[in-house]
């Protein structure tokens, strides 16, 4: 949301579309016969020429420093990646669920924790109310969430049953999960849980088995009214991309999505430091050398930063999306199906992770039918989507892509578990 997750790279600042075309091509920035530049030069010396460049040089060593370019993915932001097993009793559990995808990186739960259960509660404070007005992303990462807290009780032989909405007077309220004890059941999406994150780098021109898309599928068992719907051939995968681009424009256009989503870009160490949440350049699935060009170089404005993503997403995202998946349900308005769709699609991409491919969230189209909704606008995206599920019955929640990713997935940084327990 994200992505999807599951969080995005639409804010990306610095590199260039040039820069991106370069980093998946053999020859330097403007073909064999171009003079070769400092940006060109670089890109054929590597993040080792980047190195060498900047150890001599005062403020750009100073930020190779600072914005983390030589260690990307480590400092406290990120210590919630690697202990989250050490603890067996349910905040152990808690420290599985907060490393679950979610919108933008927002992290908008909650927990408490008493004797007889782990109680899950949404965080109205971390709401995007442009991007995601009627909370549809909001709610499926909180199910993202849920299914990773069921996957930590069970792997500590604490057991679990699940309520969700428990207190209707209280929406916020959206699971009360029992200790109800056990044996202790690890599972391969329980392991996956560490290696798990969104990977919006290019992935490789292999096809997906339908072996494999039946295995994701079956991941819905269990789990009442919801399904995916996959989307493999040529021409389905054009159709959606074509919608995919078309609401990404749509999205940067609208002043209130581009500055609201550019509000949680964290652009350095500081920020990441003090926030520990929203998208970084760490995780946008950059080249080592792009990447760290990226983290020297000053930050460019909002437009450009918009600019970069559309690009990204027409060059690298669908050009290289090996399938696409739309988790489904039958009433997009409901919170307790959209809570379920969020498990459904956690446990996806925790299947996908241990089987080392990659999946990316992008929710841009469902993005802009609600935004339409509540702006009152015709609604042009919504029967658009509708007409590729094929299903009028069901409703579209969120849309990802998978595939074979050329280079890992990055961490992205996350609050410690004292932060978001009460």
């Amino acid at each position: 949301m994200p992505s999807s997750e599951a969080a995005r790279e639409k804010n990306m600042v610095t590199p260039t579309a040039d820069q991106v075309a370069a980093e998946n091509s053999s020859l330097p920035l403007g073909g064999p016969a171009a003079t070769l530049s400092r940006r060109s030069a670089l890109q054929l010396l590597g993040l080792g020429g980047v190195t060498v460049l900047v150890a001599g040089t005062g403020v750009l060593s100073y930020r190779v420093f600072d914005n983390g370019v030589l260690d990307s993915g480590s400092g406290r932001a990120y210590d919630p990646w690697s202990s989250w097993r050490q603890d067996a009793t349910p905040l152990g559990a808690v420290g599985a669920a907060i490393l679950a995808a979610n919108p933008h990186n927002t992290q908008p739960w909650l927990f408490h924790v008493n004797p007889t259960s782990v109680e899950v509660f949404a965080d109205p404070t971390r709401g995007m109310p442009a991007v995601d007005p009627f909370d549809r992303e909001h709610n499926t990462g909180m199910g993202c969430a849920v299914e990773n807290l069921v996957l930590g009780l069970n792997a500590r032989g604490l057991g679990n049953t699940v309520t969700l909405l428990p207190e209707p007077a209280d929406p916020t309220h959206l699971a009360t999960v029992l200790l109800t004890g056990g044996a202790a059941a690890g599972s391969g999406l329980y392991e996956a849980i560490g290696d798990r994150h969104s990977n919006r780098g290019p992935y490789r021109p292999q096809a997906v088995p339908s072996s494999v898309l039946d295995s994701l599928d079956a991941q819905a068992a269990g789990l009442d009214g919801v399904a995916v719907r996959w989307f493999t051939s040529e021409a389905d995968k054009g159709a959606l991309t074509a919608l995919i681009l078309a609401a990404t424009e749509a999205f940067i256009a609208d002043l209130g999505q581009s500055v609201e989503s550019l509000s949680w870009f964290r652009n350095n160490r500081d920020d990441i430091d003090q926030h520990a949440d929203g998208p970084t350049l760490d995780a946008q699935g950059l080249s080592p050398l792009t990447l760290a060009l990226g983290k020297i170089l000053p930050a460019t404005s909002r437009t450009a930063g918009d600019k970069f993503w559309l690009e990204q997403t027409r060059t690298v995202h669908t050009a290289t999306a090996a399938a696409y998946g739309v988790i489904t349900i039958a009433d997009a308005d409901s919170p307790a199906q959209r809570l379920t769709g969020g498990r459904l699609l956690q446990r996806i991409h925790l299947a996908i992770t241990s089987r080392g491919m990659g999946l990316q969230h992008m929710n841009q189209i469902t993005e802009r039918i609600d935004r339409e909704r509540q702006q009152g606008l015709p609604a042009t995206f919504a029967p658009q989507l509708q007409s590729l599920l094929a299903t009028p019955s069901r409703s579209p929640l969120v849309t990802f892509r998978i595939g074979y990713p050329v280079r890992a997935a990055l961490r992205s940084p996350r609050r410690p578990v004292s932060a978001v327990t009460r």
